[in-house]
């Protein structure tokens, strides 16, 4: 993820955009540098999934945040279940005469 991230370089401030942002925002036009081998492979890919090379870049980012995100609530449930390792322990152990009676 980190070398996708840094593959995208902003190389210009934001310009406001007059087009409608399905979000309810307003766009912001970017330009950013690619190696050309990578800008070829934007390009066809774009073509093979019949839209643009910006829906194609917009996706790309999205879906590199949602990763993020994931990845990150992912790390704080695991750091949740670790810091409450004992007492769900204890709870289990105290119910478990419970379990085995069945319903």
């Amino acid at each position: 993820m980190k070398q996708n991230a840094n593959a995208l370089k902003t190389t210009m401030g934001r310009k406001s955009s007059k087009r409608a942002d399905p979000s309810g925002g307003r766009n912001e036009r970017v330009l950013i540098e690619f190696p050309s081998q990578l800008l070829d492979r934007a390009e066809r890919a774009a073509r093979d999934l019949q839209t643009n090379r910006s829906e194609l870049i917009r996706n790309a980012v999205e879906q590199l945040l949602k990763d993020m995100e994931a990845t990150e609530f992912e790390r704080q449930l695991a750091a949740g279940y670790a810091a409450n390792g004992d007492m769900n322990r204890a709870l289990a152990a105290e119910f478990a005469a419970a379990d085995r009676e069945g319903y």
